[in-house]
């Protein structure tokens, strides 16, 4: 089962409803997977700077970190996001690894915060205020755990780089094999889940300098099973499903943005959709979008 929902703007003028429309996408794909959700949005950034995303224990007293660190901090329920500059980051790394081991580190970037938790999507997008939150693009996932634990760590989106991040729905058979390829390549994982497995096998990609599309092109040749991933990087956005195509997904386009469901229902109430161009993505097939500017 499980459940994506992935919106791309391309018309400036809705950012302020990114965040609103992406919680209603991910609440209508309730019954898809209601065990666990998670979103990764593409907000504002500042230059030199770099937002580490944190979840701890729901007793950790987030503030007091900031004022240790002297860093500015947002908290979202259980996370938060320290923005920091880059030249500082793998300094606040060694301190957070050493002193507050319980913090753990769910993903960095210039632009990109990433939540998740353990219920039900409209539970979690509320618990972290998604519908309040503005950006470019968000991918959402709800989750049905059919092959390990109901956990925060398992529930997706898993993010492996900078600003990057992947959800999915399918199960991939040699994600054992390409773990241990990419250990090698001085990859880390945090989970036995496949789908971070295949985040990291494109973050390995992206940081050896190909853009999301060749990325996703190479990862046909490389991993083996049936899936549809939804990507995100600090400017694109791009969507593959493999040869055979068996899990369900819709995409809409129109001027002013492009939308992926798992269903058509995620997409009915987008503004617009009624003249969207409306498409089932080929098996195979490489989709990207990105905005340059």
């Amino acid at each position: 089962m499980c459940g994506i929902a992935g919106l791309f703007l391309k018309n400036r003028s809705l950012e302020p409803e990114l965040g609103a429309l992406t919680a209603a996408m991910l609440t209508v794909l309730t019954d898809r997977g209601p065990d666990s959700a998670g979103f990764a949005i593409y907000g504002a950034g500042s230059p030199g700077e770099v937002k580490l995303t944190l979840r701890a224990p729901a007793q950790f007293d987030f503030e007091a970190l900031a004022g240790e660190l002297k860093l500015p901090l947002i908290r979202r329920d259980d996370h938060a996001v320290l923005a920091l500059p880059v030249a500082r980051e793998a300094e606040i790394r060694g301190l957070l690894a050493r002193n507050h081991p319980q913090v753990a580190i769910v993903a960095s970037g210039a632009r990109m915060e990433l939540f998740k938790g353990v219920g039900l999507p409209a539970d979690v997008s509320t618990r972290f205020g998604l519908e309040g939150m503005s950006g470019s693009h968000a991918i959402g996932h709800t989750r049905m755990a059919t092959e390990s634990a109901v956990t925060t760590q398992g529930a997706h989106p898993f993010s492996t780089g900078p600003d990057q991040c992947l959800v999915h729905n399918g199960s991939l058979s040699n994600h054992n094999d390409i773990r241990r390829r990419l250990i090698r390549e001085q990859m880390t994982f945090e989970t036995q889940n496949d789908t971070e497995v295949a985040a990291g096998y494109l973050s390995w990609k992206l940081r050896s300098g190909a853009r999301l599309d060749a990325a996703l092109t190479s990862a046909l040749d490389t991993l083996d099973g049936f899936y549809t991933f939804v990507v995100g990087t600090e400017t694109g956005f791009g969507v593959l499903r493999d040869p055979v195509a068996c899990k369900p997904a819709v995409m809409a386009e129109t001027d002013d943005y492009v939308a992926f469901g798992s269903e058509y229902r995620a997409l009915v109430d987008l503004p617009g959709i009624s003249k969207a161009r409306l498409f089932e993505p080929e098996p195979a097939k490489v989709y990207f979008w990105e905005r340059t500017h």
